[in-house]
């Protein structure tokens, strides 16, 4: 086939190679110059959204400051907050007890602390506190980095003045709406005050744990010293504890506590607040919290105080300083004997609570301690708990029959006795016949009690005690002679105080004199006398009879050698309460022991615990003091040879009282009585304390008598005559024969 002529052949020249090309590139410079376009572009647009929504973002921001700002009050009508007033409780030689109010501590100067104190806030909580104007947006920024990145722990960005706000104006939630309020109030505080002016605020307002505001109650609470004289590692430590106050506490968390003081005394060495060598010094010796003694028991003393402060100056609106009459060192010396006690024996009797109470003759309260541990129950047992007394009320009975005529050689029947068909017995269930008053009282004769009580009447009985200084209600009626009405630890030893004085009454007190912080005097106790309520030969009767149960009675167990003293023990019911209440011409003091839900003890009786914590503690709280006598006196016994027919006056009236015919007279059983059985139940009736083993009994011989008292000196004599009487107190009545004396006057005695 013949090739055409026309067939065109292809050419590859540069015209037609471009022509064949899909697409043209720019020449280099060409890109770079559209890609620097691009870049700017990009750039702009950054930078113009990040104008625009920091912008919007201010707006917001200032739109919401100003919707907070305004749910505060005015700032012209802001104003700090005053301080809750402290009430510095002081012991009667000027020692702190405690304070009490919602800080827990007395306010403190920042000229007064050492310069080290504030120094560590600063270097741990707000290093640029003296160059921001109450808000720090750079600490604000290196807290978000440090929290964003997990260097260094969860840091917060509030400044000083921003947690002072927070702490005078505002709650502790964690919202937005309380952190824009409390920038608002920093900036307020920082235009009104100083810096120094914040910081002493500060320290003074915020919260350290345990329920103590402010650094004066801080190192009050945790090392038992004010703050004028904290060391640096202290410092450290009540520094530490504004990250976390209950988490940090040292008293609980000691190996917490050291690690975050460490971290703050690096910071003030970092920021040159102090040397090397007080770091190395301070983390050498790391400060220790102190700990509580035994169960902080001055704390029951110190609630007393706060009620009794209230009817003694009213309303308080500053700090004030209360010194009281409690002796730190038998505040102490009670403490430890109560719990050593019950820790060592407690389980055995089954007694869980217990209480103490000293008082001087005067009424002036030196110990008191209202449980075996505050931590554990604050109710204050030594003034509100009402309890059965037991045979401690036995002193008002014999009280009343010595007044109705009766002495302590007085001799009453300890036989079987049958009132309406209550037969209170004795503990041993077995009865020694004839006997003198004051041996029923020493071996806590309840038969006897009773029939004394019957024989003056149960009014009258009470109108004695009431007359000696028991509030509560009585009830008059038989058994009462055994002490079924209940009282409180507090009333009851004030009631013993008339036989350590010398018959006068006495107001029990705690509150010496009130002051401000300033010294001015707001309150002075006066001396002043209730008056005479136990004629002196009375009081040296009963002395004579209490000293007995000392000596060879209920309370033999009491040893407090070089002193005269007496007393008388008491177990209610079912062994539910165990008293004793022991008193020298020094102290008196009540000793309770129990159970709170008044549940029976395994046999704890008055003679036993409580003498023995008696015992403890008046050995310690007398040490050092003058030894001083009992009041006492002479007195001439009207009973030498009392026929049988007088020794029993009620028996041939029981048939009266109960009517039922006179009982037919029993045998006397043998003195030696099998083994002692536990008491019956008796309706409102109180188990007898175990008397000592007790020979035979026999009415030819005289029966045993207290040694004479040693010679007293002129300072241990009776109290004047001319002391005012209060109340009516029953004078020596001439005997009347039987046929002179009305059936009740025989029952009941006039009462």
């Amino acid at each position: 086939m013949a090739r055409s002529d026309n067939r065109r052949e292809p050419r590859f020249d540069d015209d037609e190679e471009d022509e064949l090309r899909a697409e043209r590139r720019p020449p280099p410079r060409a890109r770079a110059r559209k890609k620097s376009r691009r870049s700017r572009s990009l750039l702009g647009s950054l930078v113009y959204w990040s104008v625009t929504l920091a912008l919007w973002g201010a707006i917001a921001g200032g739109g919401l400051a100003v919707y907070y700002g305004a749910r505060l009050p005015p700032i012209d009508q802001l104003a700090v907050p005053t301080r809750p007033p402290n009430i510095a409780i002081l012991d009667v030689n000027g020692e702190l007890l405690a304070n009490r109010g919602d800080t827990g501590g007395a306010a403190i100067r920042l000229g007064d602390l050492p310069p080290y104190v504030p120094k560590a806030f600063i270097a741990i909580e707000d290093r640029r506190f003296y160059a921001h104007w109450g808000v720090d947006p750079i600490g604000i920024g290196r807290a978000i980095v440090r929290n964003v990145t997990g260097r260094g722990g969860m840091q917060g960005g509030s400044t000083l003045t921003q947690q002072l706000a927070k702490n005078l104006f505002l709650t502790q939630e964690r919202t937005i709406s309380r952190k824009i309020q409390e920038a608002i109030l920093a900036l307020w505080l920082e235009r009104k005050y100083s810096k120094d002016q914040i910081l002493e605020l500060y320290l003074n307002r915020v919260y350290f744990g345990s329920g103590a505001y402010g650094v004066e109650a801080a190192a009050e609470r945790y090392f038992g010293h004010g703050a004028k004289t904290i060391t640096l590692s202290e410092a450290a430590i009540l520094a530490g504890l504004m990250k976390a106050p209950s988490k940090l506490a040292p008293d609980r968390n000691p190996e917490g506590a050291a690690e975050r003081a460490a971290q703050v005394i690096a910071a003030m060495a970092q920021e040159g607040h102090i040397s090397e060598a007080m770091a190395k010094a301070a983390l050498g010796h790391p400060a220790r919290a102190r700990q509580d003694i035994g169960a902080g028991s001055i704390n029951y003393a110190a609630d007393y105080v706060m009620d009794m402060l209230d009817d003694t100056v009213g309303a308080i609106d500053q700090d004030i300083v209360v010194t009281t009459t409690i002796d730190a060192r038998m505040q102490m010396a009670a403490e430890g004997a109560l719990k050593q006690e019950l820790d060592e024996k407690g389980a055995k009797f089954g007694v869980a609570q217990g209480a103490l109470i000293a008082m001087d003759p005067n009424g002036a309260i030196r110990a008191l301690v209202g449980g075996r541990d505050y931590s554990e129950s604050q109710f204050n047992r030594a003034v509100s708990a009402k309890r059965q007394p037991g045979s401690a009320f036995k002193p008002f009975v014999y009280l009343t029959g010595l007044e109705q005529g009766l002495t302590p050689e007085s001799v009453r029947e300890d036989g079987p006795l049958d009132v309406k068909g209550w037969r209170p017995e004795n503990y041993s269930r077995q009865y020694l016949g004839p006997v003198t008053l004051t041996k029923a009282l020493s071996l806590s004769l309840n038969t006897v009690a009773v029939r004394v009580g019957l024989e003056v009447g149960p009014k009258t009985v009470a109108k004695t005690a009431h007359r000696l200084g028991i509030q509560s209600e009585l009830q008059p009626n038989a058994s009462i002679a055994l002490g079924t009405s209940e009282v409180t630890p507090l009333e009851l030893v004030a009631a013993y105080a008339p036989f350590a004085n010398g018959g006068i009454a006495v107001q029990p007190h705690v509150i010496l004199k009130v002051k401000t912080a300033a010294g001015k005097a707001l309150y002075q106790r006066k001396g002043a006398s209730l008056g005479r309520v136990i004629a002196p030969q009375y009081v040296a009767m009963m002395n004579d009879m209490m000293r007995e149960t000392l000596l060879t009675g209920t309370a033999r167990k009491a040893e407090l050698p070089g002193w005269e003293a007496a007393g008388k023990t008491g177990t209610s019911q079912d062994f539910r309460d165990a008293w004793f209440v022991g008193y020298t011409g020094r102290l008196i003091t009540g000793v309770w022991l129990g159970n709170d839900d008044n549940s029976p003890t395994k046999k704890a009786s008055g003679g036993t615990l409580p003498v023995e914590i008696w015992s403890r503690f008046m050995g310690v709280a007398l040490k050092g003091q003058q030894v001083a006598g009992l009041p006492s006196g002479a007195w001439r016994s009207e009973n030498a040879a009392i026929p049988e027919e007088i020794a029993k006056p009620i028996d041939d009236l029981i048939g009266l009282f109960t009517g039922e015919p006179k009982p037919a007279p029993r045998p006397q059983p043998a003195r030696t009585a099998p083994a002692p059985r536990p008491p019956a139940a008796i309706p409102g009736g109180s188990p007898q304390e175990a008397p000592p083993p007790v020979a035979e009994a026999r009415p030819d011989l005289p029966l045993p008598r207290a040694a004479a008292p040693a010679p007293r000196e002129i300072d241990d004599l009776l109290p004047p005559e001319d002391i005012p009487t209060v109340g009516s107190i029953e004078r020596p009545r001439q005997r009347r024969g039987a046929s002179e004396r009305s059936v009740f006057e025989q029952l009941f005695g006039g009462g």
